[in-house]
């Protein structure tokens, strides 16, 4: 079956999975860690067989060359969003098939479950306007408030201090890449490539600002 939102080399993606019934795809931070992990390794070129380097740093490991750029990605409790854009021919495709296979087999075998864990194939939104892949940063990077506030869209934030103190600590997405004193300070940030993405954002200050913004425009919206 074609996909309806053709996949190209050098056009910009936003792609999400969710779990299937929607049932959590993350049950502690094991799960979430090894997530992270794979969506390094499985954005290569090289095949890998995950216990032979369970233990290596990111630095350590030569996975090839990279089938997407990520630009940012999120862990929410039974879904996730990455922003990428396709550096090799047929490279998304490739990218989610070795994470979301790679992540499934790990998961069935660890919590004594059989059968598909995600909904369907993975969705794919085509980001072709510039303010939309800007907004996507804002959007992806927001998604843990849900967590702590879960009506947060459609009724006031009850503690909004609180929400900026909570996204500020949230290490299950690349906020914290763009909000650090120092790029490249957790391992995690080889998961990203920051410069093929347009640079939006002149320091770490003016991405939270950005972001959070957001965050103030909803809660001036629904006043």
């Amino acid at each position: 079956m074609l996909r309806k939102v053709p996949l190209a080399e050098g056009e910009y993606y936003h792609l999400y999975s969710r779990g299937v019934e929607k049932r959590n795809i993350f049950l502690d931070d094991y799960d979430r860690s090894r997530f992270l992990k794979l969506l390094f390794l499985a954005n290569g070129e090289k095949s890998f067989v995950y216990r032979d380097i369970e233990d290596a740093a990111y630095s350590e490991i030569d996975k090839g060359g990279q089938l997407v750029a990520v630009g940012a990605y999120v862990l929410m409790p039974n879904h996730f969003h990455i922003l990428v854009k396709e550096i090799r021919q047929n490279g998304t495709t490739d990218f989610m098939r070795k994470l979301l296979t790679g992540y499934s087999s790990y998961f069935n075998k660890r919590h004594n479950r059989v059968g598909t864990l995600f909904q369907s194939r993975f969705k794919a939104q085509h980001v072709h306007r510039d303010e939309h892949l800007k907004y996507l940063f804002a959007y992806i990077h927001l998604n843990p408030v849900k967590i702590i506030e879960p009506q947060w869209k459609e009724k006031n934030l009850q503690n909004l201090m609180g929400v900026k103190k909570f996204l500020d600590g949230y290490t299950y997405s690349s906020y914290q890449e763009y909000i650090g004193p120092s790029y490249g300070s957790r391992e995690e940030s080889a998961i990203l490539s920051r410069q093929v993405f347009p640079d939006y954002f002149a320091s770490p200050h003016s991405f939270k600002d950005f972001v959070q913004e957001w965050l103030t425009y909803k809660e001036v919206a629904n006043t």
